[in-house]
């Protein structure tokens, strides 16, 4: 079910993705590398934990799962990082595009709305995500990764955000007229942190309490109403 909206002021003229669970079905890969991993120790991972972890920098991440797992003295935050990413580099072409999003690319590209995609994965990570949606992305203005030099601090802070917006390369754009799509927790808090308005599409599984600071919450990208946010209408579908 969709949150009522909050006031808007200001109007849309930019978007701003992430790309992890919310354009890519990739969030369950990680799921099960780090359920693999830690049953190797005895112990199980759940929802509350990856919570905490969606949306930060790789060694942040590691860091909140070494500690909150009790694994802190038995494995470093490297280390997990590192069996990590071996088990995931083969999954990582094989991803696919979450429901609604291809449809949302094309029609706000073929309205000449200004996107961009601010994920906190490597640029080596979004390559193999991307294996099989090239001429997809292809349609962003500009893509902003975690490793990026100009990104300093992970989500929740503001920076990928802040980053993002600032190469759109707009002078009479505010932060207010960019909406950001988000499924993590952490990147609602960063987007506005950023002073930006945000569209939450979390994982089913994920504490409802956890998607109140958002605008609006939706089930899936197929339930979005561009024009909620003044953005254009899509197409009426047709019945042939």
């Amino acid at each position: 079910m969709m949150a009522t909206l909050k006031p808007r002021t200001q109007p849309i003229t930019h978007v701003i993705f992430d790309m992890d669970g919310l354009l890519l079905d990739t969030e369950k890969f990680y799921t099960v590398v780090q359920e693999k991993i830690l049953a190797e120790y005895g112990k199980t991972f759940d929802w509350s934990l990856k919570a905490k972890m969606m949306g930060k920098k790789a060694l942040e991440a590691g860091a909140i799962f070494v500690e909150d797992t009790g694994l802190t003295g038995i494995l470093t935050p490297e280390e997990f990082i590192k069996r990590r990413e071996a088990m995931l580099y083969a999954m990582f072409p094989d991803s696919e595009l979450m429901p609604g999003a291809e449809r949302l690319i094309r029609h706000l590209h073929a309205n000449n709305v200004p996107m961009a995609v601010a994920t906190s994965s490597h640029r080596r990570h979004f390559d193999l995500k991307t294996t099989n949606h090239g001429p997809l992305f292809a349609l962003m203005h500009h893509i902003v990764t975690g490793d990026d030099a100009a990104v300093i601090h992970g989500k929740p802070s503001p920076d990928i955000f802040l980053v993002a917006a600032a190469r759109f390369e707009d002078a009479e754009m505010a932060s207010s007229n960019v909406l950001v799509f988000e499924d993590a927790p952490s990147g609602v808090a960063a987007a506005h942190a950023a002073g930006m308005p945000v569209v939450m599409v979390p994982d089913p599984n994920l504490e409802k309490s956890l998607c109140q600071e958002a605008d609006q919450v939706l089930t899936s990208l197929l339930e979005l109403d561009p024009t909620h946010w003044g953005l254009p209408a899509f197409a009426p579908q047709s019945c042939a």
